[in-house]
C-alpha cells in the first residue's frame, strides 16, 4: 500500500497556485496540475504525509477516491455506497461531509451532503451493523465532495483542521492573515533566509512567524497531528521518520534579521507571546513604532505588510491621507528596498504616489486583495498619471 500512486488535491488562496505548484515539485509531488483555487499531484503516502508536514502554502491535502459521472442525487450515493470505506477507516471514527459545487444542476447542496452521508454510514451498516458518528465540529476525519455540471469527486482529507492552523499563534488580531497566506506573500516577495525582512505594521506578528520558520527551516506542521494518522493505511515508521528527518533540519534558534514593528502596544504584546509560544522569542526583533516615523534597519531588505484598512486606522478619509505620507516614508528612509503592500483597499496604488511595478491580485478567504510591488530606488520615484489609470 505504501508505494502505490495516490492522487492528491491541496487547495490554496487563490492567487497561489503556481508558488503551491512549485512548493509541492520540490517535496517530490509528480504529475503536478494547477487549477482555481489548488493544485492536482500524484504521489505515494509518504508524499502525503510530507506534504502535510512541509507545505507551508497548502490548505489542506485531499486524498481523491473517487471520481465519475452523473445526472442524480442516487448516482452519486451509489457511487459513494460503492467505496471500501471500512477498509479505510473503523466505524468508531467520527465523520463530516462537506460538499462544494460550481454549475451543479442539483437542486439543494444540503440534499446531496445528506445522502452521501447516508451512503458512507449505509455501506458500514450494511458491513458492521454499526454507523460512524457525525461530527461537525472536530471530526476524526472529513470527506470532501465536489460537484461540476456533470462529474463529482470525492476526497478523503488527510489534513484534519486546516493546514494554516500550525498550532503556533496564541493571540490573533482584528483580522489576521492566515498563516498560509502570510508564506505565499513571503514566497512571491521573492524573500530568503538571510535577507533583512521588515513588517512595519506587524498586528499579531503572522508574517514574522512564518519567516521565522522559514529561516530556520521548521517544518509547518511539526507541532501538531493530521487526520491521515486515523486512517487503516497509515504508516507510522514513515511518519515517524519523515517528523525526525525535519526535526533535524532545524537550524538552531539564533537571532535573525527579521524585525517587526507596530504603532500598538497591545499588537505588540500579541506578536511577542504568539513568537513566544514558538519558540521563537529571540529569533525576531520587536519595537513599538508609528510607521510614518519608522527607518530601515539595513541598507536593503524586503518590507511586507499588510496595513489596515478602515479597522485601526479610522475611515476612508483617514486612509487616503495615510498612504502618500506612507509613499514618502518608503521614499525617504526605504531606498535599496523593495516594498511589497497586501492590502483589499486598491485605492493604494493610485493614493502611496509610488511607481507599483507589480500587482498580483490574492485573495483573503473570500476578499479580493492585491499584493503591491514597490521597489524603492535612488532618484524619482513619484508615479505619472496615466490615461485610464485605475485598479
Amino acid at each position: 500500500m505504501q508505494n502505490m500512486t495516490h492522487q492528491f488535491f491541496a487547495p490554496c488562496p487563490r492567487g497561489l497556485e503556481a508558488a503551491l505548484a512549485h512548493e509541492l515539485g520540490e517535496l517530490g509531488a509528480g504529475a503536478i496540475g494547477t487549477g482555481p483555487g489548488g493544485v492536482g499531484f500524484a504521489g505515494d503516502l509518504a508524499l502525503c504525509y510530507r506534504a502535510n508536514l512541509e507545505s507551508r502554502i497548502a490548505s489542506r491535502v485531499l486524498w481523491r477516491v473517487a471520481q465519475g459521472r452523473y445526472r442524480s442525487e442516487e448516482d452519486v450515493y451509489k457511487a459513494v455506497y460503492a467505496l471500501p470505506w471500512s477498509d479505510w477507516f473503523d466505524v468508531e471514527r467520527t465523520i463530516m461531509v462537506k460538499v462544494s459545487a460550481q454549475k451543479c444542476p442539483l437542486q439543494s447542496l444540503d440534499f446531496i451532503t445528506l445522502r452521501i452521508k447516508d451512503a458512507v454510514c449505509d455501506k458500514f451498516r450494511a458491513l458492521t451493523n454499526a454507523r460512524p458518528s457525525v461530527d461537525t465540529q472536530e471530526p476524526d476525519l472529513r470527506i470532501h465532495a465536489f460537484l461540476d455540471a456533470e462529474h463529482f469527486t470525492l476526497y478523503l482529507d488527510t489534513s484534519g483542521p486546516a493546514l494554516f492552523q500550525r498550532g503556533l499563534r496564541k493571540e490573533s488580531g482584528v483580522a489576521p492573515l492566515r498563516e498560509n497566506l502570510a508564506a505565499g506573500i513571503l514566497h512571491l516577495a521573492g524573500w530568503q533566509p538571510g535577507t533583512p525582512l521588515l513588517d512595519p505594521m506587524c498586528g499579531s506578528g503572522t508574517f514574522l512567524l512564518e519567516a521565522a520558520q522559514m529561516a530556520l527551516n521548521i517544518a509547518p506542521g511539526s507541532g501538531r497531528s493530521f487526520a491521515f494518522e486515523k486512517l487503516k493505511n497509515f504508516d507510522a515508521d514513515v511518519w515517524h521518520k519523515l517528523r525526525e528527518e525535519a526535526k533535524a533540519r532545524e537550524l538552531p534558534r539564533t537571532p535573525q534579521p527579521i524585525f517587526g514593528s507596530d504603532l500598538f502596544g497591545e499588537s505588540l504584546d500579541a506578536a511577542r507571546a504568539n513568537l513566544a509560544a514558538a519558540g521563537l522569542a529571540e529569533v525576531v526583533s520587536l519595537k513599538q513604532c508609528n510607521v510614518l516615523e519608522a527607518s530601515a534597519p539595513a541598507p536593503s531588505g524586503i518590507l511586507v505588510t499588510n496595513p489596515p484598512y478602515g479597522v485601526r486606522l479610522g475611515e476612508q478619509h483617514q486612509l487616503a491621507e495615510f498612504y502618500p505620507k506612507l509613499g514618502d516614508v518608503l521614499k525617504q528612509k526605504f531606498r535599496g528596498w523593495n516594498a511589497y503592500i497586501f492590502t483589499a483597499d486598491l485605492r493604494l496604488a493610485k493614493l502611496i504616489r509610488l511607481a507599483v511595478s507589480r500587482r498580483t491580485p490574492l485573495f483573503n478567504g473570500p476578499l479580493e486583495c492585491r499584493l503591491f510591488e514597490v521597489k524603492v530606488v535612488e532618484g524619482g520615484m513619484r508615479r505619472e498619471k496615466k490615461d485610464g489609470d485605475v485598479e
